[in-house]
């Protein structure tokens, strides 16, 4: 049986959650499971430090409020931490989706807009770093997010890197989920602004490769992306990009056939 976990949301509309990740199937029985909604911070980060301060169990699941998790997900998790436990009990950050520095994406999700990223795999897969969607540690290790940094993004690269400055693994795992995200490939000013913070706290590490962007010394790969986001934006006056479902059961027949395809 899984075991009980401390489930965290930075909210910002409470419809949002209450349409997606309270809504997730393996939340609908009866559960011992800790919900906390973590509302009015200024940053990702300072919402999730003190989520780790009010957690009554050791495993910490860091989730958007516009997820869904299905009714194996919790399984799938459980089958991952059992083989971490055997080979690698020190392991620092999990999450459903990540990158590699060379050898592209890991993970298994379905997000608007793009569909079903990646295939189910057995084991739980090293990455660099892990996007922000689902992020999963232990209260035990001691890693906390920085909480300088600024708003809502790359605090996923964040504690990947703190992780790794201790010696620890950070591994995407195969637990399938939806992201019932609103897609846009031109990203806010404030993800700049993490960029920057992120590229300057963690420069040992450079090059970080991130689910967005290639974060290097000079920055090369951010001025480009930011050059295709001008093009899109005031040559093509085009948004390229996804709505959020609002039929979340639909949602979900959708992505389970994808899924099985």
């Amino acid at each position: 049986m899984p075991r009980s976990i401390t489930l965290a949301a930075a909210v910002n509309s409470r419809e949002i959650l209450n349409k997606n990740l309270l809504a997730s199937p393996c939340l609908q029985s009866p559960h011992a499971h800790q919900i906390l909604i973590q509302e009015n911070f200024s940053s990702a980060s300072k919402a999730y430090n003190d989520a780790i301060e009010k957690s009554r169990n050791d495993l910490i699941v860091f989730a958007h409020q516009d997820m869904i998790l299905p009714n194996l997900w919790l399984d799938d998790l459980e089958k991952a931490l059992a083989h971490l436990e055997k080979n690698d009990p020190n392991w620092g950050v999990l999450g459903c989706y990540g990158e590699t520095l060379q050898s592209g994406g890991r993970g298994y999700i379905y997000t608007s807009g793009r569909g079903i990223l990646g295939t189910p795999f057995e084991h739980p897969t090293p990455v660099n770093t892990l996007d922000e969607t689902v992020l999963i540690l232990k209260r035990s290790s001691g890693l906390r997010f920085d909480n300088t940094l600024p708003s809502f993004h790359m605090y996923g690269v964040d504690i990947c890197m703190a992780a790794a400055k201790r010696g620890m693994r950070s591994y995407a795992i195969s637990a399938f989920c939806i992201h019932n995200t609103v897609f846009n490939l031109v990203l806010p000013k404030e993800f700049y602004d993490c960029y920057k913070h992120v590229q300057r706290t963690w420069k040992e590490f450079l090059p970080i490769q991130t689910t967005c962007v290639r974060i290097t010394k000079f920055g090369t790969p951010m001025y480009v992306r930011k050059l295709q986001e001008f093009y899109l934006r005031h040559i093509r006056h085009k948004r390229i990009g996804a709505d959020r479902e609002t039929d979340v059961r639909q949602l979900l027949e959708t992505a389970s056939v994808l899924s099985n395809k």
